[in-house]
């Protein structure tokens, strides 16, 4: 769920009885944000899980925020953050690989194509030298 004011996008995840919010520009776009959140939403149900239903209104605030604090440094400024732009570049990567392999392997076909004529020539060679011996 998002909900836009002037330049700022609020991004809303609601996942396990639990509200996720995350504030961000609108350069940031949908899928980081959100990327975000699910990844918020992930290590904080792995470090607390369902005591987080009874605690306290900010009551792992002082630990949590450090947690948040370094993955929103991460999710806005790391380029491999954005999974859709992180998976092209490896299958470009892999593109650039196997278009590499299959100029390889088609080299190696002329080469035995050349080995297989010389071979045969050699074969001929030596069949009419056996005759004329």
């Amino acid at each position: 769920l998002c909900f836009s004011q002037d330049r700022y996008i609020f991004h809303i995840l609601r996942a396990d009885g639990l509200t996720f919010l995350c504030m961000a520009n609108e350069t940031f776009g949908r899928r980081i944000p959100f990327s975000y959140l699910e990844d918020i939403h992930m290590r904080f149900m792995k470090n607390y899980g369902r005591i987080a239903h009874n605690a306290p209104a900010y009551a792992m605030n002082d630990e949590f925020s450090r947690v948040m604090h370094q993955q929103m440094e991460f999710f806005s400024s790391s380029p491999s953050a954005d999974t859709i732009n992180r998976v092209r570049g490896e299958v470009n990567e892999i593109r650039t690989i196997m278009v590499e392999n299959i100029e390889t392997i088609l080299d190696r076909g002329d080469r035995i194509e050349l080995l297989v004529d010389k071979t045969a020539t050699m074969q001929d060679s030596a069949f009419h030298f056996r005759k004329q011996s």
